[in-house]
């Protein structure tokens, strides 16, 4: 008994060793996406259970200061989400923020954290799936499976109970290529144990400035429990442009 439990903790020991610190390469994913200066125009595609497709068109802008990115979205089509805008600060260590510009109110209003877990813009995305959570929100650790079959599965779970409530789940699994540390897909669940939402990164475009980072083009959120799926498609993707660093405030959320 003894040679058997010595044997199985040698071997975990050994795991252990061989496994890269998960909050670090959850760092590491999160630096690759940083993408400098970026314009879009996207495609938000919500699909029901019965089949039925409402389509909406956005404008992106982002840059990256250091390790925080600022994302103003604005809503072209169709008309009834027109002049809807987002602004996001997604900070690495520190609490986000999210304001919505809702023109029908002609009214911005910050978003606060008890929102997170709410729908972005009726998908099956939420406000928190537009940024990328602080850490310290979570207790990361590999699962057992991690560093099977080429992939990193981490496991963050939400550090408190209050903090569970905001983000809306009681854990998510993040799949992370050991290559290249790029996001396969995210898995999300419910408070009871079951999964019950799923990420999936469908397609990337590198970044233009050698830093190895690139830029999720294609990604799809599928709801297990509803049968819901929604889909964002980056398209005319422009990381040239001279972005000014006075558009990432709330005030033009309405310009």
């Amino acid at each position: 008994m003894f040679l058997i439990s010595a044997a199985v903790l040698m071997s975990a020991s050994m795991l252990t060793a061989q496994q890269s610190d998960p909050v670090q390469l959850m760092d590491k994913s999160r630096a690759l996406t940083m993408s400098g200066s970026l314009q879009a125009k996207v495609t938000l595609t919500i699909t029901e259970k019965s089949g039925a497709v409402r389509t909406r068109k956005i404008d992106m802008v982002s840059k990256t200061y250091g390790d925080t990115e600022k994302r103003m979205m604005k809503f072209l089509d169709p008309p009834d989400v027109r002049g809807t805008a987002m602004l996001v600060i997604d900070n690495k260590d520190t609490q986000d923020e999210m304001w919505i510009y809702l023109p029908a109110l002609k009214r911005t209003r910050r978003i606060v954290s008890t929102e997170k877990g709410k729908s972005f813009m009726s998908s099956e995305f939420t406000n928190a799936d537009m940024t990328s959570g602080s850490n310290a929100d979570f207790k990361i650790r590999h699962l057992p499976e991690s560093g099977n079959n080429g992939l990193w599965a981490i496991e963050s779970t939400p550090a408190s109970e209050d903090i569970a409530d905001e983000y809306g789940y009681s854990k998510k699994v993040t799949w992370l290529n050991k290559t290249d540390l790029k996001t396969k897909k995210i898995d999300f669940y419910n408070f009871d144990g079951t999964l019950y939402k799923t990420i999936e990164i469908l397609a990337t475009v590198p970044q233009n400035d050698g830093s190895g980072g690139y830029i999720m083009k294609d990604m799809l959120a599928t709801n297990h429990v509803n049968g819901r799926s929604s889909r964002v498609v980056f398209d005319q993707i422009d990381t040239s442009g001279n972005i000014p660093d006075n558009t990432f405030t709330p005030e033009n959320l309405s310009r």
